[in-house]
């Protein structure tokens, strides 16, 4: 079930899935041109399997170019095909179909709430709010970037002072569950190097199975 999720997930944001051979293959979607998650387009976005088989999608004028870029193996040169300033983003890509059996750590709250800290605001829709049960202050939260009907990309952040005591595993193991009970499958990305968001990863039942995914960066 979670396969076939992740599959209509990856058709409907990246314009195909699975690619047409081996390596990357290049899609023009209308998709890069409509407002994401965040009401911003979007016009470089790719995911990649274990064996480096995958999905890049990107605007239909600029597809041939990059066509091109990627075949002479230029994957860093893709955003000048495209005709974006800036670097080729390629991250960790992570689903969970059993999240772990973590107790739950916050409460659902509308993203519009005043009691919402300001970073969680821009996810619209409920997020999830750990606060201190002494003073009721924030202490972390998971946002939800929803791409689409059947994927949602997990965000969490948790304040200094409460790092380290499991919290953020906590929550991004509630929120998993909500996603799925809604009929979605739940992704969590970051970069390669980040190795704190990896442990989380790994700890709320996130399992890193060699997985990417490609994006526009600054």
């Amino acid at each position: 079930m979670i396969g076939a999720r992740l599959v209509r997930h990856l058709r409907t944001w990246l314009g195909a899935w699975p690619g047409s051979g081996p390596g990357l293959t290049v899609v023009g979607s209308p998709r890069r041109a409509e407002p994401g998650w965040d009401g911003q387009p979007h016009p470089i976005v790719g995911v990649t399997d274990a064996d480096g088989r995958g999905v890049l999608s990107v605007l239909p004028p600029v597809a041939d170019a990059v066509r091109a870029t990627v075949g002479a193996g230029e994957l860093a040169a893709v955003p000048a095909a495209a005709g974006i300033d800036g670097r080729l983003f390629i991250g960790v890509f992570r689903w969970s179909a059993t999240p772990a059996a973590l107790p739950d750590a916050g409460e659902w709250v509308a993203a519009d709430d005043p009691s919402v800290p300001p970073w969680l605001r821009p996810f619209g829709g409920d997020v999830l709010v750990a606060r201190d049960p002494a003073t009721g202050e924030h202490r972390a939260g998971v946002g939800i970037k929803r791409h689409d009907a059947f994927g949602c990309e997990l965000a969490v952040v948790t304040v200094p002072a409460a790092q380290g005591r499991g919290l953020g595993r906590r929550l991004v193991a509630q929120a998993a569950r909500r996603v799925l009970a809604d009929g979605a499958v739940p992704t969590y990305l970051h970069a390669p190097d980040n190795h704190a968001a990896a442990r989380l990863a790994e700890a709320a039942g996130f399992p890193d199975v060699g997985w990417h995914v490609l994006g526009s960066g600054g």
